[in-house]
């Protein structure tokens, strides 16, 4: 999956995960304890989405590693606009799945084929693939954060339930990923301009969020 192999570009990377950030916060803005029904499995997917083309510009643990950081320090960045503790079930647990779906991803990616990662089909597969896992290791939050998962009416681990959904979301959103990772990294002009104007991009991220938990 690796198609821009040169040192770590730290710009395009940051508005990758601000992107990612804002977007968990976006699509969680209304939720205070839990996710609603399909929520968390459609997170899933946009993470898959951020994170390969993250790889994709930098195949690196550092890479994946920073987008976890900056995806969760939305996520704190929300707790203080909201006045709830890390540990809040709209905080930590959502922390959590960020931290699950970066090492679910790396797990993957790290262990398929070159060849394979390099053809859509492959793609495809470690999207879906990082997804099983990630929903998989999500229901152990309860021992991270304290918070038990959210379940359905028959207590069944919501993650779980709509698993099929966000395997089969990730499994398209992944190649999608490589290809805006390609189209983001890959001309020298376009990264240049990323590169500099990425601290800003970051910034109005933030504020964007700021925005939407005041209006």
């Amino acid at each position: 999956m690796s198609l821009i192999p040169q040192k770590t570009p730290w710009g395009p990377i940051l508005v990758l995960g601000g992107v990612w950030g804002l977007s968990e916060a976006a699509l969680g803005m209304y939720l205070r304890q839990c996710a609603s029904t399909v929520s968390g499995s459609v997170m899933t997917g946009a993470a898959l989405f951020f994170l390969a083309a993250a790889w994709t510009i930098s195949p690196r643990i550092a890479t994946a590693a920073a987008m976890v950081a900056v995806a969760a320090s939305f996520k704190l960045f929300d707790a203080l606009l909201l006045g709830l503790p890390v540990l809040h079930g709209a905080i930590g647990n959502p922390i959590f799945a960020i931290v699950m779906e970066g090492a679910a991803f790396v797990l993957i990616v790290s262990v398929l084929s070159k060849a394979l990662a390099a053809k859509p089909a492959g793609q495809g597969l470690a999207g879906g693939l990082s997804a099983l896992v990630a929903v998989n290791l999500f229901p152990l939050v309860k021992f991270a954060t304290g918070v038990a998962p959210c379940v359905t009416g028959t207590a069944y681990p919501l993650s779980l339930y709509y698993a099929p959904l966000a395997i089969g979301l990730s499994a398209l959103t992944v190649p999608l990923g490589v290809l805006a990772g390609a189209a983001l990294g890959a001309p020298e002009r376009a990264a240049w301009r990323v590169r500099w104007l990425s601290p800003a991009a970051l910034a109005l991220s933030f504020a964007a969020l700021a925005a939407l938990r005041l209006l």
